[in-house]
């Protein structure tokens, strides 16, 4: 089938739903350029030498790594049909917590990181007159919760910047899709995944507690299957329209729907303000 021959480029595949998500596309007979910090990490835990397999050791807050990385794509492959921008991590701190070099280096991955590859690969797909865009964010990127602060803004970041870039891409035959998971079952809680501020205040409590709860409680019980993470990701991308969102999971759409019920009541109750204000 022509679309088995498809090319995608996906970020942070050393572990996670990203090598899942490499580990589906092999099988299925995709080529698949895949980026990692370490590429010795990363070909060991795919465990292949398949022709159709190109690792590759990328820097994602370094503009010039990631053009070569890209660049190294096209040559091996002559295409970039789908980019799937996956890699990031997290950060449990409060506001007040987190320094300045703590919050700009979680931007630095998870936002401009993804800007970096997004403005690399655009140019390619805009000659095809195709593609297709993942961005990975999470049901956070919608609502947030204390102690996720500079974590969840990095996601609304995510969800602004394809919201935008969606309608921009369109006239070239580009699609843009936000992947908004739920808690996935992955190593992400316990495998470097995720940081903490090197200089924590007692005083925030229910941040100690979301600390606690996500380094003892949660690993090992999230609703999320990688496996049929991936799988979805996919069949999306063979879709002529596909949507803009998609929430995944069970716990993503209460949230999400939580979310939009508090939206709905605050626009209610202040809603007599809200228009006072008008010339």
């Amino acid at each position: 089938m022509e679309n088995q021959r498809k090319t995608w480029f996906v970020t942070g595949c050393s572990k996670g739903i990203g090598l899942e998500l490499v580990k589906q596309l092999l099988s299925e007979g995709y080529n698949v350029a895949a980026t990692s910090r370490n590429a010795e990490t990363l070909t060991e835990a795919v465990g292949t030498s398949s022709p159709h397999f190109l690792p590759l050791q990328m820097d994602l807050a370094n503009e010039e790594s990631v053009g070569k990385a890209v660049e190294s794509a096209m040559a091996h492959f002559k295409s970039i049909d789908v980019l799937v921008n996956n890699a990031g991590y997290g950060l449990i701190g409060g506001i007040e917590e987190a320094s300045h070099k703590e919050v700009q280096k979680i931007y630095d991955v998870n936002v401009f990181g993804l800007l970096n590859v997004t403005r690399a690969v655009l140019p390619h797909m805009r000659a095809a007159q195709s593609g297709h865009i993942f961005n990975m964010s999470t049901v956070f990127g919608l609502i947030a919760g204390a102690g996720w602060g500079a974590y969840c803004g990095t996601k609304f970041a995510v969800e602004g910047i394809s919201e935008a870039l969606a309608q921009e891409v369109e006239p070239f035959g580009i699609q843009v899709t936000v992947i908004e998971p739920g808690y996935v079952r992955t190593d992400f809680l316990n495998s470097g995944s995720i940081a903490y501020p090197q200089n924590p205040i007692p005083a925030y409590a229910a941040v100690a507690e979301e600390k606690r709860k996500h380094q003892q409680d949660v690993p090992g019980t999230q609703i999320g299957d990688p496996e049929r993470i991936a799988g979805v990701i996919i069949n999306l991308a063979q879709e002529s329209k596909a949507p803009l969102r998609i929430l995944l999971g069970s716990d993503a759409l209460r949230f999400a729907n939580y979310k939009v019920q508090m939206l709905q009541e605050g626009i209610e109750a202040n809603k007599e303000t809200t228009l006072s204000t008008d010339f």
